[in-house]
C-alpha cells in the first residue's frame, strides 16, 4: 500500500481525488487535507496568502498521521504566483515541515509536460489573464514553450468548481492551438478526472489537467508509475512499478 498526501485549498473539486484513486485501480491511497483558502479570489495578493508557509504547515501533521510517503501542494495558482524561485522555496519549506518529499501542482505541470514529450503547449485557464500570464511565465522558466494562452476571467474557485463536462470541453477547445503538442488546464478547482478521455479525443492530443498531474507528481515522488489509460496519455507511459 502506498499513501500519497495532498494539501488542497478549500472545497471545489476535491472529489477528483477519490475518483482518481478508483481509476488507478492499484494499491494506492490518496489522503487529502483541506487547507484554509482565506479569500477565494484569483488575485495575486489573495493567492500569495493562500500559499503561505503557515497555511500549508497547518495541514502537515494530519497527512503524516495518514502514512503519506510524499506530499503535494494541490494548487496551481497558489504556487506559480510565487515565481520560479519562490515556488521552489515554497516546496522546500513544505518538505521541511512534513519531513517528506514535496512538490506542487505548478511543478507537476512542468514535469508532466516533459514526461509526454510536449515541448510546445497551449494554456486554457479559468483565471483572469493577469494570473494566467504568471503561469505562462512559470512554464517558460521551466523550459516549456507556450504557444498560446487563453484566460477565462473567473475570479473564484467556487465558481470554477461548478463547471461540468460541457464547460471543460469548451475551455479546452477554445484554448487549443494547432502548434501545441498538448493543452494544459491549470486549476485544481476544475473537475476533470472523469473527462480526460473525452478531452483527449476531442482535441486529438494529450491534455494535462491540474488534479491529474498533481496525482502523477505524487506518484513520481514515491517512485511509482501506474498505467491507467482512463486518466489520459500521461498515465500510459511505460510504468516503473505496476501493482
Amino acid at each position: 500500500m502506498t499513501a500519497l498526501g495532498f494539501l488542497y485549498p478549500g472545497h471545489s473539486a476535491e472529489d477528483d481525488y477519490p475518483r482518481i484513486e478508483q481509476l488507478l485501480g492499484s494499491d494506492i491511497r490518496l489522503p487529502l487535507v483541506h487547507t484554509d483558502i482565506g479569500e477565494d479570489a484569483h488575485r495575486v495578493d489573495a493567492l500569495l496568502e493562500m500559499g503561505s508557509t503557515a497555511r500549508l504547515a497547518a495541514g502537515v501533521e494530519e497527512l503524516r498521521l495518514s502514512g503519506a510517503e510524499a506530499v503535494v501542494w494541490a494548487c496551481t495558482s497558489g504556487s506559480f504566483v510565487y515565481g520560479w524561485e519562490g515556488a521552489h522555496e515554497q516546496i522546500r519549506s513544505l518538505a521541511r515541515a512534513a519531513g517528506l518529499p514535496a512538490s506542487s501542482t505548478s511543478f507537476a505541470f512542468a514535469h508532466a509536460a516533459g514526461e509526454i514529450g510536449a515541448r510546445r503547449v497551449a494554456v486554457a485557464a479559468t483565471y483572469p489573464d493577469d494570473v494566467a500570464e504568471l503561469f505562462v511565465s512559470f512554464l517558460k522558466d521551466a523550459g516549456v514553450d507556450v504557444v498560446s494562452m487563453r484566460g477565462s476571467g473567473i475570479i473564484t474557485a467556487a465558481e470554477v468548481g461548478t463547471w461540468g463536462e460541457d464547460e471543460v470541453l469548451a475551455l479546452a477547445r477554445a484554448g487549443d492551438h494547432p502548434d501545441a503538442d498538448a493543452v494544459l488546464l491549470p486549476d485544481t478547482a476544475l473537475h476533470t478526472a472523469s473527462f480526460l478521455p473525452a478531452l483527449e479525443q476531442a482535441l486529438g492530443k494529450p491534455v494535462l489537467t491540474a488534479n491529474q498531474v498533481t496525482v502523477w507528481e505524487a506518484l513520481r515522488l514515491a517512485d511509482r508509475r501506474v498505467n491507467a489509460p482512463t486518466l489520459g496519455a500521461l498515465f500510459t507511459r511505460e510504468p516503473l512499478i505496476q501493482a
